[in-house]
C-alpha cells in the first residue's frame, strides 16, 4: 500500500491548489520539503532566488499581477525573517500569498538551539492565517485552511513546519478537508443604494476617485462616468483602470499627481471613492458629499467622513447606480477639467521631447512609451522613478505593479521576474531607480538563469533622489543621499545577460530598442540628471517655504545656490 509523508502531501496539496511555482532557497530546515518537492518538479517549479526577500515580493507580486496565490519559502531564523519585508508588501496592498518556513525540530524547540527563533510571534503581525504544524497528521487540513484563508481575506498565510514532521507518515487519520475556495456576491444594502442615487443626482461638480478595487471593471466605470459627467482622478494603485489619455481622466492625485487633478479635487461638491482607501486626505476636498464604495466595510470612513458608504462588490455596484440614475446634462465642469487636462499634457509633452543632457528621466520614459507593447507587464520600483512613471508613462492595456502602500524599495526587479513567470509571451519592464535596483540586483542573476527574458531599465544619477528632495523641501541641508554605483550594463554582462549603457540622449530609443529584441534578460542603465526634481502637480506653500530654506542653507554652509526647475 502506498503510503505519503508529510511533506509529500504538502506538495501534492499545493498542486491541488493550483500552485504551478514556489520561489525560495533550499536550507537544512527545509531540506524534508525541498526533496519532495523535487520530486514533482515536471508539476511544480522551484525559483530559486538568491535572496528571500526577492522570493517574497515575487510571491506578492505574482498576486498583485494574477489575483492567484504567490508561495514562496525559507528556512527557520535567518531566511523566515527575510521574508518579512515582501509579506508586509503583500499584507498592505492585500495580496493572497502563502509563506512555508522551516523550524528546528520538535524535540528541539524551546532550548535556543541553532537558528532557532520564535516565528510564531515573529509573523503575528503580518499574517491573516499564523500557524505551527505539529503532526503529519495535522497537516493536510492545516495546509488548506492557510490557503483558503490567504484567498478569502486577501492576504499573508503562514505555515511554520519543524523539519521532522514532513519526514513523517500521514496516516488514515489525518483530516481531509475541502481544497478549494469560494466566492460570494458582496452588495449594499437597498437604502444606501438609494441614499447613494439621491447625492449623486444633487452633485454639480461630482469627481470619482477610483483604486485598486476597480481593475477589471473599466467599461462599469467609464458608463458611470459618463452618465454623471464626473472626470476620474486615480490612486497609484488603481493606474491603468481606465486610460491615461481617455477624455474622462485626470491622471494620479497627491505629490506624484496631476495639476488638474487636484483643482479638480478642490473645485467638487461630490466626490465618489471607488476600492480605495486614499491615505492623504489633503488632496481630498473638504466639504463636499463623499460617497465610499469599497468591498471591505471596515475602510468605509476610515480615513474621511463619509456621507453614505456602500459596502460591496464596485463593478455590481456600479451597474446598479448607473442603471437608477438620470443622466447629467450639464457638462460644464467636465469640460472645465478636460481643458486643464489638455494643457497638461502640452506641457508635460514639452518635458518629454527635451533631448539635453544629461537625459531628463521624462524623457526616458517617452522613449520606454514608444518601445513598451500594448499588454506589456510594468513593474515600477519606488523613488522618483515612481513620480516619472506616475505621470510620463500613459497606460493603455499594461499590467502595472508597484509596492503602493509599504513602498519598499527594491520591489521592481522581483516584481518582473514574477511578471515573467506569471505571462512568459509578454513583454516585461522593470523599471527602477539606482537605490532601488542596487537592493535586489543579485536577483537579476536569476532572471539569467531561468532565461526570464526582461528589460531592466535604471534611472541612474547617483543619488537616493526622492530623500534628497524631501530633505530639500523640510529646509534641510541635502545629506546622506549620495550612491556610488558601478557600471550596472557591464554587470549585466557579467551575470550572463545583455547590458547596455546610455549617456546621450541620441543612443537612449535605439538601445531600448534592442533591449526588447533580445531574448535574455538586459539591463539599459540610463545616466539622468540628478538635478531633475520631481515637483509636485501642484506646489504648496509649506513646500516653497521649506525649499526656500533649504537653498538658504545651501549658500551658507555649501557655498553654492541651485534653484530647481519650477
Amino acid at each position: 500500500m502506498f503510503k505519503q509523508t508529510a511533506g509529500e502531501k504538502l506538495i501534492e496539496q499545493l498542486i491541488e491548489w493550483g500552485v504551478d511555482h514556489i520561489y525560495g532557497m533550499p536550507g537544512d530546515s527545509i531540506n524534508s520539503i525541498i526533496e519532495p518537492l523535487r520530486k514533482a518538479k515536471d508539476k511544480i517549479k522551484f525559483i530559486q532566488v538568491r535572496h528571500e526577500e526577492a522570493g517574497a515580493l515575487a510571491a506578492a507580486a505574482y498576486a498583485k499581477l494574477t489575483g492567484k496565490l504567490g508561495v514562496c519559502t525559507a528556512i527557520a531564523g535567518p531566511g523566515a525573517i527575510h521574508l518579512l519585508n515582501g509579506l508586509y508588501d503583500a499584507k498592505l496592498d492585500k495580496a493572497p500569498v502563502l509563506a512555508i518556513t522551516g523550524q528546528v525540530e520538535t524535540d528541539l524547540m524551546g532550548t535556543d538551539y541553532f537558528q532557532e527563533v520564535n516565528l510564531d510571534r515573529l509573523f503575528d503581525d503580518v499574517a491573516v492565517y499564523n500557524q505551527r504544524i505539529m503532526s503529519a497528521e495535522q497537516l493536510p487540513a492545516v495546509v488548506n485552511q492557510a490557503i483558503r484563508t490567504a484567498y478569502a481575506k486577501k492576504g499573508v498565510a503562514v505555515l511554520t513546519i519543524p523539519d521532522d514532521i514532513p519526514r513523517f507518515e500521514v496516516g488514515k487519520e489525518a483530516r481531509i478537508t475541502t481544497n478549494f475556495t469560494v466566492k460570494q456576491e458582496l452588495a449594499p444594502q437597498k437604502d444606501d443604494l438609494n441614499k447613494a442615487k439621491v447625492l449623486i443626482e444633487q452633485a454639480e461638480r461630482p469627481v470619482i476617485l477610483a483604486g485598486n478595487g476597480v481593475h477589471g471593471e473599466r467599461e462599469t466605470l467609464l458608463a458611470f462616468a459618463e452618465k454623471i459627467g464626473a472626470p476620474v482622478v486615480l490612486t497609484l494603485p488603481g493606474k491603468g483602470v481606465i486610460p491615461d489619455k481617455h477624455p474622462y481622466c485626470l491622471g494620479g492625485l497627491g505629490l506624484i499627481g496631476t495639476k488638474p487633478s487636484y483643482e479638480a479635487m478642490q473645485e467638487a461638491d461630490f466626490l465618489l471613492m471607488i476600492g480605495t482607501s486614499f491615505p492623504f486626505t489633503g488632496f481630498l476636498p473638504e466639504h463636499a458629499k463623499t460617497i465610499q464604495i469599497d468591498i471591505d466595510p471596515t475602510q468605509i470612513g476610515k480615513r474621511v467622513p463619509v456621507d453614505v458608504g456602500l459596502a460591496g462588490d464596485a463593478g455590481a455596484t456600479l451597474r446598479w447606480l448607473t442603471e437608477q440614475i438620470s443622466r447629467k446634462e450639464d457638462r460644464e465642469f467636465l469640460e472645465k477639467n478636460q481643458e486643464r487636462m489638455n494643457k497638461w499634457w502640452e506641457k508635460l509633452e514639452k518635458q518629454e521631447a527635451d533631448e539635453s543632457e544629461p537625459i531628463k528621466p521624462q524623457r526616458l520614459v517617452r522613449a520606454l512609451q514608444q518601445v513598451a507593447s500594448d499588454d506589456a507587464v510594468m513593474s515600477v520600483d519606488v523613488g522618483n522613478v515612481t513620480v516619472w512613471m506616475a505621470r510620463h508613462f500613459h497606460m493603455t492595456n499594461q499590467s502595472f505593479v508597484i509596492s503602493s502602500w509599504l513602498a519598499t524599495l527594491g520591489c521592481g526587479l522581483p516584481g518582473a521576474i514574477a511578471g515573467k513567470i506569471a505571462f512568459p509571451n509578454r513583454q516585461v519592464f522593470a523599471v527602477c531607480g539606482d537605490g532601488g535596483f542596487g537592493m535586489m540586483m543579485a536577483d537579476f542573476v536569476t532572471a539569467v538563469k531561468y532565461d526570464l527574458a526582461m528589460v531592466v531599465v535604471v534611472m541612474n544619477n547617483h543619488k537616493i533622489a526622492m530623500i534628497k528632495f524631501e530633505q530639500e523641501v523640510m529646509g534641510n541641508a541635502e545629506f546622506g543621499t549620495d550612491l556610488h554605483n558601478p557600471d550596472f550594463a557591464k554587470y549585466a554582462d557579467a551575470c550572463g545577460g545583455v547590458g547596455y549603457r546610455v549617456e546621450r540622449s541620441e543612443d537612449l530609443l535605439p538601445s531600448l530598442q534592442k533591449a526588447v529584441m533580445q531574448n535574455k534578460p538586459c539591463i539599459v542603465d540610463v545616466v539622468i540628471d540628478v538635478d531633475e526634481a520631481p515637483m509636485p502637480g501642484k506646489i504648496q506653500f509649506s513646500q516653497a517655504v521649506g525649499y526656500t530654506k533649504h537653498m538658504v542653507k545651501e549658500l551658507f554652509q555649501e557655498g553654492k545656490l541651485d534653484l530647481p526647475p519650477l
